[in-house]
Order: structure tokens, then C-alpha cells, then sequence
């Protein structure tokens, strides 16, 4: 079985050295980088299956970094916690619309951070069209097209939209029960499955992100509704083929 290998990227050394002890103490390989170029040094040479990238870092930035890593075609899928010393929540909300898996505020725990990235890398291994969907090829919903195969999001003008991992599982989910209020731990379960953990808090943002993916206005969505003190629901006609 291949050891998951997670790459640490903060400027204070301590943190790292902390992190990286607890969390190869639990079975998993560890690199360790201080800065954006070291970060991109080790990309270059080593698979990483999972990055820890603080906000605040010598040259380019976390949001810098987290936004180029996003653009990168061999990156682009990689998962991305982000740790933040900022107390603000615009900093964290920013993170996870540039494509953030999670983020954690500083200081934590190293037992919190190892639980937090098993759970985003359980999400990310999650392949909703392979084991749950084997028998549809396609959803068409709201004049969107989502292929199932080729795992593309259609728009009605006939573009390509590109979605995360865990933007994919999680529209995946809610095509799966259209016209249904699911609450956010019920989301949390069936997009990463039974073991989805409470740790787990980043579903409101998940699906700003997937909203904006639809341009479906936030204000007044048509499509992903939020249902007050339930939960949300995919508010429209579906089909399958």
C-alpha cells in the first residue's frame, strides 16, 4: 500500500518540525518547505498526495501560492489545507474560494491537523461517478450538463467549467437527490463518506464556490438553495442518461 505523502509548507521552523513528527509518527511521509520556491523545488521532483500551506509566508503568499497551484495543470488537483494566524474571517473565506480544501486557524493542535487532513484526503480519493453512479453517464439539470465519464461541467452556452475534486463530489451528491433538503451532516456524509469527521466545516463554503461555478446568484440562487436551519437543497428538474 502506498504511504500518502503530505508536504508541509511554514516559514517557523518549529511548527514544522512539530507537525512533521506527529504526523510521520502516525505512518504518514512528510517533506517540509519554508517557503513558495522550496515548496515548488519539491513539487517538481516528489508526488505529493496532500499540502499543509500557511497563509503567511516569506515572498508570495499562501492565497498566491494556493491560486498558482490551482492554475498549475500537474497541481491543479492536489488537496490544500490552509493554516492562517489571522483572526479574520475574510482571509479564510478568500483561501477556500481559491481553491482550498479546508483551512485551520493557528494555534492548533497536531492531532486536529492530522485528523483534518485524513478527512481531505478521504474527500479527494472519493469517486462518486466510479462506485456510486456506475450506471449513469450523465446529468442534465437547469440547462448545466455534468459527465459522468469525462467528469466535465457543462454550461448552456456549451463551455467547460473545471471543478475541484470536492467540488465534483459535492455536486455529484446533490444531483443524486434533487428536490431533497439535505443538512449539512448528511452532505458531509455522503460526500466523504461514512467517516466524515466533525472537524469537518468547510460545506457553506464548498457550495459559494459550486454556486459561483453555476453563476447561480448567491443572493437569490435558483438552483442550490439554502434551506434556513436545515440544510440545502438542488431546487430543480434532473435527468440522467
Amino acid at each position: 500500500m502506498t504511504i500518502a505523502h503530505i508536504l508541509i509548507v511554514d516559514d517557523d521552523k518549529g511548527t514544522r518540525d512539530l507537525i512533521r513528527t506527529y504526523i510521520e509518527e502516525n505512518h504518514l511521509r512528510v517533506s517540509t518547505a519554508a517557503d513558495g520556491k522550496e515548496m515548488h523545488r519539491i513539487l517538481e521532483k516528489e508526488d505529493i498526495d496532500l499540502i499543509v500551506l500557511d497563509l503567511m509566508l516569506p515572498g508570495d503568499d499562501g492565497l498566491t501560492l494556493c491560486r498558482k497551484l490551482r492554475n498549475s495543470p500537474k497541481n491543479k488537483s492536489v488537496p490544500i489545507i490552509m493554516l492562517t494566524a489571522r483572526g479574520g474571517e475574510t482571509d479564510l473565506v478568500v483561501g477556500l474560494e481559491m481553491g482550498a480544501d479546508d483551512y485551520m486557524p493557528k494555534p492548533f493542535s497536531a492531532r486536529e491537523l492530522l485528523a483534518r487532513i485524513r478527512s481531505v484526503m478521504r474527500r479527494s480519493r472519493f469517486e462518486p461517478v466510479q462506485e456510486a453512479h456506475r450506471e449513469i453517464s450523465r446529468y442534465i439539470f437547469a440547462n448545466w450538463t455534468l459527465e459522468l465519464k469525462t467528469q466535465q461541467l457543462i454550461s448552456p452556452q456549451n463551455v467547460l467549467v473545471d471543478l475541484s475534486r470536492g467540488e465534483l463530489s459535492l455536486l455529484t451528491v446533490l444531483l443524486s437527490h434533487p428536490n431533497q433538503i439535505l443538512s449539512r451532516d448528511q452532505i458531509m456524509e455522503f460526500h466523504q463518506g461514512k467517516e466524515a469527521t466533525a472537524f469537518d466545516r468547510s460545506i457553506d463554503v464548498q457550495i459559494t464556490r459550486l454556486r459561483k461555478r453555476l453563476k447561480d446568484n448567491s443572493k437569490n440562487p435558483k438552483i442550490i438553495k439554502t434551506v434556513w436551519g436545515k440544510g440545502y437543497i438542488l431546487s430543480c428538474e434532473v435527468e440522467t442518461e
